[in-house]
């Protein structure tokens, strides 16, 4: 019976060189682009291998288990049960309505818009389901016994309830999902908990909320201090001009200050979220100020302008340095009772997620 304390040392830690993982992408870019894009679940796997065991959990590395066949059959399965049937229904759409039965046409034709909708949420709920039972650590894996079929419906309703209250309760709607998708994972014998609370990110929210309101009101104010400037210092023209000069500098303003107000709200979301999510004894946190991922998203930005798009390709190396230097594990964990997990493997990867292009976590 051995129990690890996690206060002691960080818990996560990472080692990997961007130079080594160059040799990684920079080869998986041009496999891909001579396979015209179908080696890229090939990529996928060998970047994440790479990461995964540069990673360290406590005591030991992770190992990714995945194949890049797993992937590639998932993205053929979503284009065979998902992609041409679709595109069956919108042509039948279409021609209902060249038929003079425009009703009928359009209802169908929305049908599509609902199976993407609810899709959406059963890719985020597998994706991070097969990425556990893919990881592994001291020889164990995580997963999920559920399919996600309810998270789907959840996804659906939640998000529209969020949206429907004038985008109020769009705080309420992230975290119960995130509350939902984590506390159905497990890895080991220990299920993941998770509780966080709308209520302690919603004032960063309502920041991002009124915050056109406060810019409009502002740019008034603005235009008309410009003015009268303007126009003590060269009369009617110099009023015109101090106006324009005065709606112009609060345009940047407010489209680079809006970003920086979203960014501090999901900095808020992910902080709270991942500092609500428990496994057994362990309570998980996440240090990134909002300047953090300001500093990560300039950072990005720049790399891609100045390798005229070809920095791209280290972009996922980034984000997961950002993520496991700033994750943080405090508590205990017994070693000694750590045991397999029994939930079933998926046999094969997240094809809605890669037909959706979205993220797991």
């Amino acid at each position: 019976m051995h129990y690890e304390d996690m206060q002691a040392d960080s818990a996560f830690g990472f080692d990997g060189n961007w130079k080594d993982f160059a040799r990684i992408a920079v080869p998986n870019l041009l496999l891909t682009i001579v396979t015209l894009g179908i080696y890229r679940f090939w990529a996928t796997t060998r970047e994440r291998q790479y990461l995964w065991s540069h990673t360290r959990f406590v005591d030991e590395r992770l190992e990714w288990t995945g194949t890049g066949k797993e992937l590639f059959i998932g993205f053929v399965l979503v284009l065979l049960l998902f992609a041409i049937p679709v595109f069956g229904i919108q042509f039948v759409s279409q021609a209902l309505v060249m038929r003079g039965y425009e009703a009928a046409g359009v209802a169908l034709g929305l049908l599509p818009l609902f199976a993407i909708f609810y899709l959406t949420g059963l890719a985020r709920f597998r994706a991070l389901r097969y990425r556990l039972s893919r990881t592994r650590w001291r020889g164990i894996r995580g997963g999920s016994n559920n399919q996600g079929l309810g998270y789907g419906i959840s996804y659906m309703w939640k998000t529209f309830v969020g949206y429907l209250a004038l985008g109020l309760l769009i705080p309420w709607s992230m975290t119960s999902l995130w509350n939902e998708r984590w506390s159905k994972m497990s890895f080991g014998p220990y299920e993941f908990n998770a509780h966080a609370d709308s209520g302690n990110i919603f004032a960063r929210f309502l920041l991002f909320y009124l915050s056109p309101i406060i810019f409009v009101v502002g740019g008034v104010i603005a235009a008309a201090t410009g003015a009268l400037a303007g126009y003590g210092l060269g009369g009617e023209d110099g009023a015109g001009i101090g106006a324009l000069a005065s709606f112009f500098i609060l345009a940047i303003f407010f489209y680079f200050g809006l970003g920086v107000i979203a960014v501090a709200f999901y900095a808020k979301f992910y902080r709270e979220a991942v500092g609500s999510t428990h496994w057994e004894d362990l309570h998980f946190s996440f240090e990134a100020s909002t300047m953090d991922w300001i500093k990560l998203l300039i950072g990005d930005v720049l790399i891609v302008m100045f390798t005229l798009g070809l920095g791209f390709i280290f972009l996922s190396y980034r984000h997961w340095k950002f993520m496991i230097e700033n994750l943080e594990a405090n508590g205990d964990i017994l070693l000694d009772d750590l045991t397999q997990s029994t939930t079933k493997t998926a046999k094969h990867g997240e094809g809605l997620l890669d037909a959706f292009d979205i993220g797991a976590f």
